[in-house]
């Protein structure tokens, strides 16, 4: 799965871009995922909720992966 930011934007928050992509139903459900440790970010378990992701990343959750782009 592909995410692409917008021409003006530098980044998406972690717990934004988990609800946008129908990961996560609410941003308490993202918070619950991350602190639970079941999100990773390039491959490294990430704990902060709203984490800055940027052009390149790559979060998976599962089997599911999304290339922010």
């Amino acid at each position: 799965m592909t995410f692409e930011l917008k021409e003006d934007q530098e980044f998406i928050q972690l717990n934004n871009l988990l609800q946008l992509n129908q990961v996560a139903q609410t941003g308490g459900h993202a918070k619950v995922l991350v602190r639970n440790e079941e999100v990773k970010v390039n491959g490294a378990v990430e704990t902060q909720v709203r984490k800055k992701i940027r052009s390149g990343d790559i979060v998976e959750i599962e089997s599911l992966k999304i290339e922010v782009k």
